[in-house]
């Protein structure tokens, strides 16, 4: 070969090489995967998440996380994701990678008894894949764990096991989307996927909905119900499989948002019916749904109620119609003339029983328009089979033999099945039960007697409120009442399971499924209006009714009036704070963003002072006091360790403040204990030397400032008199103390923190209108007068609560001023009463600056923006001493939180 032709083929080559990298580049892997089209068509739900940091903070909120922690599948994801973090050297490392990605996670029968996970995560950017790289080099290189690659049709396949127990993950990487499981076999099935592109998607019946464009929804999910009899095998006896297969004929598959919402789970969306030729779907279809209205009958010991809303329950599939026997015959026209006589609704119910050997009792209930006409017709039918007309009374109610073996099957169809031979009847206003034995029947009429029925239960009527009004097929269950049912219909290998998770079970007892047909059910792309309700009763003083939003804001309603000004707590991840407000009861509660009330925990007298930040277990918690006793908060509402630390019974607290910790040494806690007496503690309870109290001479003229200035202690106390102290940790004074600032003072001091004493320096304003900056090292550093003063005027130092800056306020009587440090007077206004009005400076930067004026007795506040002029135009209604003010960057604009009696109110401003 010629060296040219040689040199000309090369070059091809190399054309060819170029030509197929910028084709890919170009074409393929710019081309977006979709997740949707990698999951198996096995899938029972998938799971579709995005903002994973909001879901984990919602959970925690609604108190879940605690109980998702028990259970076996989220405990190996959260041992896996300590592991990932331990080799990755840094915290939270799967959930900052995980982000606001959408990430799938569908659930799969693998055998005849066990299910897997399988999770898809995008990989978005090189550090990423980076990130993983690593991250399997790294388990490749521990001793405990063998890394493995392998070709499986055309795709590579890793396997990461370890050694001893050869548990461990299988991973596929396709095009950047990361496909995850523990079996193996279920990411072999995603590659059999990829070789038929041209097949739907799992979701392709719902290719235009993503419930997670809306802001309010926390998670997606897309249900399979032509798997689920084969998924709840896995966990039921093999007897309850047909029942399962005729409640799932009613669709195929359905897509729900879920909202975690304070007290309960919601899940809402849209269900395509079943079409197959016998599904119970085709069975009911034309029956426009019904209310539910036979709650005075239901008794509280519900366990489990399939509810029926239909018209014409000539509908539903009739045993009798395909029986040959004698008996059918000759009760047949009869059996037809009382199932005419029913309508509206009619219901299975389970009652709870007291053991898991014991055979649960059940209830089928009928709607009956006309009474007497279904009574007369069961007096024929006992005549015509010859059963006695003898009966058993139970209050004003009868209790009769039905004369017909499976008589309610006969009359209302296949879900009601399992009533013997000899069943009995009894008749309670306009229904009709039927029961399998007397005493069944006895046990209900008992509890319709003594009107322990849902109508009576204020839980169960707030519930059933939060339900639809009006479907066709509702299944209710108390997951309290049910346990014991549970247990006795799973299978032997799954009750350890429950019981393991019976908090999680049991943590909202409350849950309602139904399915609401569409009003053009004709169409052939009608959809049930499908919602999953899983709520746990709002008991107590502690919990707030709904909201109520506006175009103005949020409105939520106590119990007990609010006794508290609002405390406003960052949340990460969330646009807007949470809140921190006491009731008069003495009932402290955390409202999140979402304006829900996430833990309420009471507390032995009334809040003192302000709330701080302490960790607790590695997050913020809540550092208040009152007067008897100093708590500590993790952020679920729970005390810290070794709190509440109790006062000496002669001591009331009248302050708090917190020290930052020193190294290893624990942050101090300086407790005002009124008139002029300092304790200091630190956070295991033990008292400072020298600080058992402080007795100082004055009374406090604000509470003292707790600093650490070169890792160094430093307490300043400032005094009524006009006296400056500042004190080390041993409780002794710092050179050029105390310092006298010529005046009386009735406000703290705004602080310049430095890296030495001497350049640390603190503000003040003394009530003959004098401002003087003085250091740590005891030296006066300026004095300039701000404002004129007479013998009613009371001065203020006001600071940001940031430390951004101050302003200083002027009481003259009835008369308030503002003036910034340079003396500059900001606003002016008379009020209609002469008591002290509690002022609050607001700085968010870039000249958006607010001051609100709180008047107490007419219960108002003034919020004037950077101009001096009154927002509104008006004062707002609050009748706290202070309010909560929070600046959202994105939007511009300003959420005010005030209180007014029992309401915790939000509203929307907009300032220029």
């Amino acid at each position: 070969m010629s060296q040219k032709l040689l040199v000309f083929l090369a070059g091809l080559l190399l054309v060819s090489a170029l030509g197929s990298y910028l084709y890919y580049r170009r074409s393929v892997a710019r081309t977006p995967v979709d997740p949707w089209a990698l999951v198996p068509d096995d899938a029972v739900l998938v799971a579709a998440t995005r903002d994973h940091p909001t879901l984990v903070r919602h959970l925690k909120e609604t108190q879940i996380w605690d109980n998702l922690t028990g259970v076996r599948y989220f405990q190996q994801v959260e041992e896996n994701s300590a592991l990932i973090d331990s080799i990755a050297g840094s915290p939270s490392v799967v959930l900052r990678f995980l982000g606001t990605k959408l990430v799938l996670t569908s659930v799969h029968v693998t055998g005849p008894g066990t299910f897997d996970l399988l999770f898809q995560v995008p990989i978005a950017t090189v550090r990423e894949y980076r990130q993983l790289r690593g991250l399997v080099n790294g388990l490749g290189q521990d001793a405990r764990y063998r890394v493995a690659t392998r070709e499986y049709r055309g795709q590579q396949i890793t396997d990461v096991r370890q050694r001893g127990t050869g548990h461990g993950i299988t991973f596929l990487n396709y095009r950047n989307q990361l496909i995850i499981s523990t079996n193996a076999g279920l990411v072999e099935s995603v590659v059999r996927r990829l070789e038929q592109p041209e097949l739907p998607s799992i979701a392709a019946d719902f290719k235009n909905t993503d419930y997670l464009q809306h802001k309010d929804v926390d998670a997606m999910l897309l249900l399979n119900y032509r798997q689920f009899p084969r998924f709840l095998g896995v966990f039921f006896r093999p007897k309850l499989r047909p029942s399962l297969e005729s409640i799932t004929g009613l669709s195929r598959n359905g897509l729900l948002g879920m909202k975690l919402v304070g007290n309960k789970i919601l899940f809402n969306g849209f269900t395509n019916p079943e079409t197959t030729r016998d599904a119970l779907h085709q069975r009911l279809r034309g029956q426009p749904a019904q209310r539910l209205r036979m709650a005075d009958v239901l008794p509280l010991r519900t366990a489990l109620l399939l509810h029926l809303g239909l018209r014409d329950m000539a509908t539903l599939p009739v045993a009798r119609r395909v029986a040959a026997d004698t008996l059918a015959a000759r009760t047949g026209a009869l059996l037809d003339s009382l199932t005419a006589s029913f309508s509206r609704e009619a219901a299975v119910c389970y009652l709870g029983s007291s053991s898991p050997r014991q055979v649960p009792a059940k209830l089928a209930l009928v709607y009956c328009p006309s009474p007497t006409r279904t009574a007369t017709l069961l007096g024929q039918l006992r005549r015509l089979t010859g059963t006695s007309p003898s009966f058993e009374r139970v209050g004003p109610y009868r209790i009769y033999q039905g004369g017909v073996p499976e008589l309610p099957s006969r009359l209302l169809g296949g879900f009601f099945t399992g009533f013997d031979e000899a069943p009995v009847v009894a008749q309670v206003g306009d229904y009709l039960a039927f029961g399998k034995d007397a005493a069944t029947l006895r046990t209900w009429l008992d509890d319709v007697v003594g009107k322990d029925t849902w109508t009576t239960s204020p839980a169960q009527v707030a519930f059933l409120q939060e339900t639809q009004p009006l479907a066709r097929v509702s299944l209710i269950m108390d997951t309290r009442n049910s346990w014991n049912v549970l247990l006795r219909a799973l299978v032997e290998e799954r009750r350890a399971d429950l019981l393991r998770n019976e908090a999680l079970f049991k943590r909202f007892p409350q849950l309602a499924l139904q399915f609401v047909p569409p009003t053009n059910e004709a169409d052939p792309d009608a959809q049930y209006y499908t919602q999953l309700l899983l709520r746990h009763p709002a008991v107590g003083p502690a919990v707030a009714s709904p909201q109520g939003a506006n175009d103005t804001g949020g409105l939520l309603t106590f119990k007990t009036p609010l006794a508290s000004s609002p405390t406003l707590i960052s949340v990460q991840g969330a646009r807007l704070p949470g809140a921190l407000v006491q009731d008069k009861a003495q009932v402290l509660h955390y409202v999140t963003p979402d304006n829900v009330v996430a833990w309420s925990d009471t507390l032995p007298g009334p809040l003192v002072g302000s709330i701080s930040r302490l960790p607790v277990g590695g997050n913020l918690g809540y550092l208040l006091a009152t007067p008897t006793q100093l708590h500590l908060l993790d952020p679920q509402g729970r005390s810290a360790p070794n709190f509440p630390l109790n006062l000496p019974d002669t001591v009331r607290a009248s302050s708090l403040t917190a020290g930052p910790g020193i190294g290893k040494t624990p942050p101090g806690l300086l407790v005002g204990g009124g008139g002029g007496n300092l304790f200091l503690f630190d956070t295991n309870g033990r008292a400072f030397p020298g600080w058992q109290p402080k007795r100082l001479d004055f009374n406090l003229a604000a509470p003292p400032h707790y600093l650490v200035v070169g890792g160094r202690t430093v307490i300043v106390a400032l005094l009524e008199n006009g006296y400056v102290y500042a004190y080390n940790q041993q409780g002794n004074l710092y050179p050029g103390f105390p310092l006298s600032v010529g005046a009386r003072l009735n406000t703290g001091a705004f602080v310049e923190a430095g890296t030495t004493l001497g350049r640390t320096r603190l503000t003040v304003v003394n009530q003959h209108g004098e401002r003087i900056t003085f250091s740590l090292g005891g030296d006066v550093v300026s004095r300039g007068r701000i404002a004129t003063w007479n013998r009613n005027s009371v001065f203020r130092l006001v600071p940001e609560l940031a430390g951004r800056g101050y302003v200083v306020a002027r009481e003259e009587g009835g008369r308030v001023s503002i003036f910034d440090p340079s003396g500059r007077q900001l606003l002016t206004q008379n009020f209609l009463t002469s008591g002290r009005k509690p002022v609050q400076y607001f700085d968010f930067g870039a000249g958006r600056r607010v001051v609100v004026i709180t008047e107490p007795a007419p219960h108002r506040a003034y919020i004037y923006d950077a101009q001096g002029r009154l927002v509104g135009g008006q004062p707002f209604v609050s009748t706290a001493p202070e309010v909560g003010l929070h600046y959202e960057t994105v939007t511009g604009t300003y959420y005010l939180f005030r209180t007014v009696d029992t309401e915790l109110r939000r509203t929307d401003l907009k300032m220029n």
